[in-house]
């Protein structure tokens, strides 16, 4: 049995523009969000919460309705045209709404102009405001009118803190006023942004659904790596974007994202359209159920067509499994989502390059994730993974200020590793269980484990950090990924099933 690659690089396109939209979402949605209609942190916080919120109940509900789905260009390939292509123009459609606020505010939107700043300290010195670190203050008690109007956003070549600190509040409390007096931009701005999260929500199941649709099982690990790759790859390329457009950079703090967002909806459309171009999903999928017969996978076509329920025992393993992914999901994003601050804060280190290495070593350990647990099996290739991740969460535990930040580095390189061990291998897991009729419906299954794990972590842990002290994110992260190890100790189906080979022709697959 060969994995056929350049049919899956194919098939992965669909994700590799789910994940260029998303990487585009994360890191301008919040943006606007704050310097535009002067949202507080926890409000964008609440927004942004709204796609994984959504996730919980869309992504099942379209992968069983994909499952059903049966037209001429198969049952992903219609969710996945719709949804990309209303995503695309609603996203456009949110940078106009943005000009429309950005013109709302244009007494305060240039950049270091004497004139913005001016109306900034008339309006708002009086106010009681906060800087990022959470200090309290009143304008006009640090700063008289002809300081604050001569404050620079960079000073000898870095971020001006008083810049950071007091500007960036104080314009964001003069747009919060201009919103609350002119709510309709934010009205239509939500609107839209909703339209985009369901029109993405209601292809990701499908689009994922594809590749077990088209790979035989024992292949769907080596498979997923290569999807995994496809969605690096379209991350990356929106990071060089934002590079290119400098959507970081403190001067374009309130730019037009117009070019911007055309771009990603532009990468996007030219992504399905390769895909449509290429995929050929009722044919590939007839012959992945050729083949499954052939090799011995399946007795006969109707096991990868129908329906079939589930014995008590592998119940049991597919709850043991999501419980598993709900697990680790707890501990590894609880690190994501808070390592930025607890950087700061307990380490004194730049958390830039750390996670940069983590996401580094996940992309070196796909493929070869892929090819052990092809070798060895897929739970005992998760065990390891988990047993990674707990080991670099809880080492981590016991760096503070002063730590070698090269030991840091080689714990969260760890750390991705075992992540890119668990991702690739787990997907397979839960679809190996069901019939090719049921795999959008067992895909929501994964999601929903994801995702509500996703919704509840950042608040449990953040809460417990608050009670606690932030130093309880590792060894919280740690708890987790240790339980997830107890879970998926006992699962005892989704494994990799040996395929059978009948003659010389079921050695070796590359159609």
């Amino acid at each position: 049995m060969k994995l056929n690659y350049k049919r899956t690089i194919l098939v992965g396109f669909a994700f590799f523009l789910i994940s260029a939209f998303w990487q585009a979402y994360d890191a301008t949605i919040p943006v606007i969000l704050t310097n535009k209609f002067g949202m507080s942190q926890t409000w964008s916080g609440v927004i942004m919460a709204l796609d994984n919120i959504l996730a919980v109940f869309m992504l099942p509900l379209f992968g069983a309705f994909s499952d059903k789905c049966n037209t001429r260009y198969g049952k992903r390939t219609p969710f996945i045209t719709i949804g990309a292509v209303v995503a695309a123009v609603a996203l456009i459609g949110l940078s106009f709404v943005d000009n429309v606020q950005l013109k709302n505010i244009s007494a305060v939107s240039k950049i270091d102009d004497p004139a913005a700043l001016t109306v900034i300290y008339e309006t708002q010195s009086d106010r009681e405001l906060q800087t990022p670190e959470g200090e309290r203050f009143v304008l006009e008690d640090k700063f008289t009118k002809d300081e604050f109007v001569e404050i620079k956003s960079v000073k000898d070549d870095k971020t001006n803190p008083d810049y950071t600190n007091y500007v960036v509040p104080a314009r964001q409390a003069y747009a919060a006023d201009v919103t609350e007096n002119k709510p309709a931009a934010l009205v239509t701005f939500v609107g839209l942004l909703l339209l985009v999260l369901v029109a993405m929500a209601t292809f990701r199941s499908p689009a994922v659904a594809l590749m077990p649709d088209v790979t035989i099982k024992p292949l769907r690990s080596k498979a997923n790596a290569v999807i995994n790759l496809m969605g690096t790859a379209g991350g990356i390329l929106v990071l060089v974007l934002g590079m290119v457009f400098a959507t970081s950079a403190v001067k374009n703090a309130m730019m037009s994202y117009t070019v911007y967002y055309a771009v990603i909806a532009g990468i996007m459309l030219t992504a399905l359209s390769v895909f449509l171009l290429t995929v050929r999903e009722p044919k590939w999928s007839r012959q992945m159920q050729e083949d499954s017969v052939a090799l011995g996978i399946e007795e006969n076509d109707a096991q990868t067509t129908e329906k079939r329920g589930l014995s008590s025992s592998e119940k049991r393993s597919l709850i043991l499994i999501l419980a598993s992914i709900a697990l680790w999901y707890f501990g590894y994003n609880a690190v994501t989502s808070k390592y930025a601050v607890y950087a700061g804060n307990i380490l004194n280190m730049d958390y830039n390059t750390t996670l940069l290495l983590a996401q580094a070593a996940a992309i070196v350990a796909y493929l070869p994730a892929g090819i052990v647990a092809s070798k060895m099996g897929r739970k005992k290739t998760i065990l390891a993974g988990v047993i990674m991740l707990a080991t670099a969460f809880g080492f981590a535990s016991f760096m503070r200020a002063g730590s070698s930040v090269l030991v840091m580095n080689c714990l969260f390189a760890l750390a991705g590793i075992g992540w890119a061990t668990i991702n690739v291998n787990s997907f397979p897991m839960v679809v190996e269980m069901c019939s090719g009729a049921d795999i959008g419906k067992y895909t929501g299954f994964y999601y929903t484990a994801s995702m509500s794990a996703q919704i509840v972590t950042p608040v449990l842990s953040g809460a417990l950090m608050d009670k606690m002290g932030m130093t309880v994110l590792f060894p919280y992260a740690a708890v987790f990924a240790a339980l997830a190890f107890a879970t998926m100790f006992f699962v005892k189906h989704g494994d990799n099933k040996v395929a059978v080979k009948k003659g010389l022709e079921a050695l070796d697959i590359d159609d």
